[in-house]
């Protein structure tokens, strides 16, 4: 018979009938409906927000500093473009142009240089600022309208406006990529310029001024279209950017919120786990005298009892003190290792000798249905520094399972051993109807049942499998749960090769050991 390990899954899907699986997957279609709504609803801000004020100030921002990052560069162009057109051009024309130039690229600069200022400060008084980024670009178009003009007095015109329409291409192209933030700036920045070359070259009679006329007027409509698509482009990059911002912000606050919720859950379970840690006695107290006093009403130690109901009801008393008194001591060992307060009181000890014991106390019960439990005990096992009392919990937690679940008739199969490494096992093996996959997280939980369990209305508190997999931890092992439908279940505890007798020296305690082993 061999069993397949299934590993368990943090989330797993609604399947079958299980109700919890039902109620996780309902759950996870709230949080998808949820989130597909948060989207939506982002969306709308988005574009509701373009326009405001935020996003001017972006745009007027991006504009100022492309200007202010090229206040080098057009000057050079202009004084190359000037000290080219010497060579048609008299020197007292291209210095008077000059001296405008170089007034009109301050001017652009201070401008540009208020407006990064005001921007800084968070002075959204944009009516201002737009006027002033409008009115640099003005300026430069002024400059180079001049520069243009120039042509009228020049000779040799032919080569003056090859020139003249080189440097408008370029001068085109870089107004285009500065004026991406606003395209009103490259229109009163380059049409006056365009403008003034036409004029300029259609006032030759040459063909050639005639086509370049014609190329100045197709080259403007071109970047002028080319501005609007970058626009455009920039516009939707910025949006991007600013949901991607606003994003960010929430996730920050959501995660401000997690943690403090995480930290209020961990103080309240705390709490809660000091307290039954510390109402051990007053719990146990009442539930000790109400287990004695029914205990001699049952068994008629004072004397015969009359009414037989009264003997059955007495009984029954016990019986539910008994599952009681199970659950508070399964409940309060739980909350003394969450509060940090359980402690193991270690010895050395004969794991088989233990897990026997353990055996011959559901042996009654095993036959009672009769199942027959196999054992397999490896010989020459080394004693175990362990605690004995959370052995036989967690042992005797397995066998009752097993027990429980496992049909009239069917087996057990147990199994104490040592593994290569010098690990020491204890397995637990049944050919009962098996877990399904989607239980595996449920029934590892505290007060966690499968459907099995509820089907069969089987006295218990879900706490078995959690308190094993806690008490395997405390030791430094580790438990784990293979199952297959139809086919059994098996589960088995690994106590490390470090807690072995024989790993300690006479003079160490299973603390030190453990301490010199990590």
């Amino acid at each position: 018979m061999r069993l397949d390990r299934v590993d368990i899954p943090l989330d797993t899907a609604a399947q079958g009938v299980n109700p919890r699986a039902q109620i996780d997957g309902k759950r996870a279609l709230r949080r998808r409906k949820l989130l597909k709504k948060l989207w939506l609803w982002r969306q709308g801000q988005a574009r509701r927000q373009f326009g405001t004020q935020e996003h001017q100030a972006q745009l007027l921002g991006i504009f100022a500093r492309n200007r202010q990052a090229t206040r080098f560069a057009i000057p050079l162009l202009a004084f190359v473009a000037g000290g080219l057109s010497l060579l048609w051009l008299p020197m007292m024309w291209v210095g008077m142009w000059g001296c405008v130039a170089s007034l009109g690229f301050v001017f652009v600069a201070l401008s540009t240089r208020r407006v990064l200022l005001d921007l800084k400060k968070k002075r959204r008084v944009f009516s201002k600022q737009r006027r002033l980024l409008f009115s640099g670009s003005a300026a430069l178009a002024l400059v180079w309208s001049s520069f243009f003009l120039l042509g009228y007095v020049g000779e040799g015109a032919a080569g003056l406006g090859s020139l003249q329409f080189a440097t408008l291409l370029v001068y085109l192209a870089v107004t285009t990529m500065l004026a991406t933030p606003l395209p009103a700036a490259q229109l009163i920045a380059t049409v006056p310029a365009t403008v003034a070359l036409v004029l300029s070259l259609a006032n030759t009679d040459q063909p050639v001024s005639l086509v370049l006329c014609a190329l100045a007027l197709a080259a403007q409509a071109f970047f002028h279209m080319l501005t609007r698509q970058l626009h455009k482009n920039a516009v939707a990059m910025l949006a991007h950017r600013n949901e991607k911002d606003a994003l960010l912000r929430e996730m920050k606050q959501v995660h401000a919120i997690s943690l403090d919720s995480l930290r209020r859950a961990e103080e309240a379970n705390l709490a809660k786990s000091r307290f039954l840690a510390t109402m051990s006695h007053e719990l146990r107290t009442p539930l000790n005298a109400i287990l004695g006093f029914s205990e001699v009403m049952k068994d008629e130690v004072l004397g015969k009892m009359e009414n037989p109901t009264y003997l059955d009801y007495a009984q029954d008393i016990h019986s539910s003190g008994e599952h009681l008194l199970n659950l508070i001591n399964e409940i309060l060992d739980l909350s003394r290792v969450e509060a940090g307060r359980y402690e193991l009181h270690e010895e050395a000890l004969d794991l088989a000798a233990v897990v026997s014991a353990c055996r011959h106390l559901v042996q009654m019960r095993a036959s009672g249905k009769a199942i027959r439990i196999h054992e397999h005990y490896e010989e020459t096992l080394p004693l175990l520094w362990a605690d004995e009392r959370s052995i036989r919990q967690m042992v005797l937690n397995l066998l009752s399972n097993a027990v429980k679940f496992t049909q009239e008739g069917g087996e057990i199969c147990l199994r104490v051993g040592k593994r290569s490494t010098g690990e020491q096992y204890v397995c637990i093996r049944d050919n009962g109807p098996g877990i399904p996959e989607d239980e595996l997280p449920v029934v590892m939980e505290a007060f966690g049942q499968g459907q099995q369990a509820i089907e069969s209305a089987e006295q218990g508190t879900g706490l078995g499998l959690s308190i094993v997999q806690v008490f395997a931890e405390l030791h430094g092992g580790s438990f784990s749960l293979r199952s297959k439908t139809n086919v059994g279940t098996e589960a088995e505890i690994v106590f490390p090769a470090s807690r072995a007798a024989s790993a300690l020296s006479p003079h160490q305690t299973i603390g030190a050991g453990l301490k010199n082993q990590a």
